[in-house]
């Protein structure tokens, strides 16, 4: 991990800024894209104390850089700053009220994106085959996490997306804030009580709580699972989470990770700095190795 003020100033120069951010995989996996295309960069991890973020991109403008990733717990500064004088946001990193992607230009102007929810549908359909299209959602949780994918979700018209939480009022105030971009006719949006998700079968059940990190469940009956249920949690690590071995025990289809979903939201960075499409799936495969 590199100190705030040890950057070389590179025209190509590009870093994840967080706080952890020691365990990011993003250099690596910026690394075997760039080397799909013979693109020479440098990407560095920087951990930023509380109350350093914006002075952090600052530094980081001034001396080259080019792109920033932001994780935890900065992308909703990073919406913030984005939202302010000459900065621009993209209109879904204004919907899910976070940015994980800054794209640095020359003139110092900074623009913001979230290619989170991008990646979801991304790695669900192109990867995994998952359909979405009139399928039934249910979605665990209504943190950042959830907000930033919530709209790319409902993008691919399901039939209906029910939203859970512990905290019933989030999960209201989150389906109010997106209600406005949904198509009533095409997709059904609702928030439900938690306790209350054993009433419908879902094609679909994505965790996106950090509960599996913490080697717990979210809190729902095994009754919304049946044979043709897929569960997708969207945190992962080299075992099969918690969520996923218990939704396989409860009889689920099939049960997956989010690193899929790590290396296309990466991907759509690249993208977005390069403006070339890497080949995710070895890329994939490689951090599974890792």
């Amino acid at each position: 991990m590199t100190d705030l003020f040890d950057f070389q100033p590179e025209s190509s120069a590009f870093a994840v800024i967080g706080n952890p951010v020691a365990h990011s995989l993003s250099p690596l996996i910026h690394g075997l894209f760039a080397r799909q295309f013979g693109i020479l960069l440098s990407y560095d991890r920087i951990q930023v104390d509380t109350g350093g973020f914006e002075q952090a991109v600052s530094h980081f403008c001034a001396h080259g850089g080019a792109g920033l990733n932001i994780t935890i717990p900065y992308k909703v500064e990073a919406w913030k700053m984005c939202g302010q004088g000459k900065h621009s946001l993209s209109t879904r990193a204004d919907l899910a009220r976070a940015v994980n992607t800054l794209s640095i230009e020359k003139s110092g102007k900074i623009h913001g994106d979230n290619t989170d929810g991008a990646g979801l549908v991304t790695d669900l359909q192109k990867n995994l085959g998952v359909s979405l299209h009139n399928k039934n959602l249910l979605v665990i949780g209504a943190g950042g996490a959830v907000r930033g994918v919530l709209g790319p979700l409902l993008e691919c018209r399901p039939a209906s997306i029910s939203v859970v939480n512990r905290t019933f009022a989030k999960a209201c105030d989150l389906v109010e804030a997106f209600s406005t971009t949904v198509d009533s006719s095409r997709t059904l949006l609702a928030s439900s009580r938690i306790e209350d998700c054993v009433r419908q079968r879902f094609d679909l059940i994505i965790n996106g709580t950090a509960a599996s990190l913490a080697g717990t469940l979210p809190g729902i009956s095994g009754a919304c699972i049946d044979s043709g249920t897929i569960v997708y949690d969207m945190v992962y690590g080299s075992w099969p989470t918690v969520f996923m071995k218990w939704a396989l025990s409860e009889g689920a289809d099939q049960a997956h990770d989010g690193l899929g979903m790590l290396v296309e939201q990466a991907a759509e960075s690249f993208y977005a700095w390069h403006r070339k499409a890497p080949d995710t799936e070895p890329v994939i495969q490689a951090i599974r190795k890792h």
